[in-house]
């Protein structure tokens, strides 16, 4: 029973339809789930809509935990490890804002706020559930070495061109995290335009930041076209 169970509830197969039909479900349970954080407001609707997708997110967390052992291999200690897989905590995440109303008593009107948000991590557990995240998750994990050189060639340059813009337009930048923040601006080409330098001087700057901007923000997008490409051979 238990190893059915845990068939059904992993990704599906092409093979198994029930399977298939549990991932469906819980794709469209999630997504209804996120309807009510499009709205300010609460209603009636709203709400019977998080009861019964709070419920659904802790049956199927019950399911999970109780066949960890077959997904871990890790004989009983797979019980107690599961809960602090990041999967787990995600939906564990997912599961604690329906959980609020325990907290209405102590008028924590942030603490409520914060688990409102909590609920944007509904859209996490798609990742579960959806084959193409799956391949996108693969392919980051196979290209992580060139991704976190990449990363790291993108830091160090935000943070150089930092200390440049500042040092050049000290009236411009009232603090460093300000030079920070203009550098990615900068960096990805965004521009947003509520920060910028006026001297010539860091109008050059800003210029070199954004073409090299564009080389350094090129660099993943080829990693990752590469990486999911040999996915999709693998699979093929």
């Amino acid at each position: 029973m238990r190893k059915r169970i845990y068939e059904v509830i992993e990704l599906a197969s092409a093979q198994d339809r029930l399977s298939a039909l549990y991932d469906y479900t819980m794709m469209s349970v999630i997504l209804v789930s996120l309807i009510p954080l499009m709205f300010k407001a609460s209603n009636p609707a709203f709400d019977f809509i998080d009861k019964v997708s709070a419920a659904v997110f802790i049956a199927d967390y019950i399911l999970r935990l109780t066949t960890a052992d077959m997904k871990l291999h890790k004989g009983k200690r797979s019980f107690l490890l599961y809960p602090f897989t990041p999967m787990a905590i995600i939906d564990l995440l997912a599961i604690l804002p329906s959980f609020t109303v325990l907290l209405l008593g102590l008028r924590l009107v942030k603490l409520l706020q914060l688990f409102r948000t909590f609920r944007v991590f509904r859209s996490l557990k798609m990742f579960r559930y959806a084959k193409s995240v799956q391949i996108i998750v693969n392919v980051i994990k196979s290209q992580r070495a060139p991704l976190l050189a990449v990363c790291g060639l993108a830091c160090g340059y935000v943070l150089i061109s930092a200390l440049i813009i500042f040092n050049i337009e000290p009236d411009t930048f009232d603090n460093f995290f300000e030079a920070i923040y203009w550098a990615t601006v900068s960096l990805t080409t965004m521009g947003y335009g509520d920060i910028y330098p006026v001297t010539t001087v860091g109008r050059i700057v800003t210029m070199i930041s954004s073409f090299v901007g564009i080389a350094i923000v090129a660099l993943p997008a080829g990693i990752i076209t590469a990486g999911y490409m040999d996915q999709i051979n693998q699979q093929k």
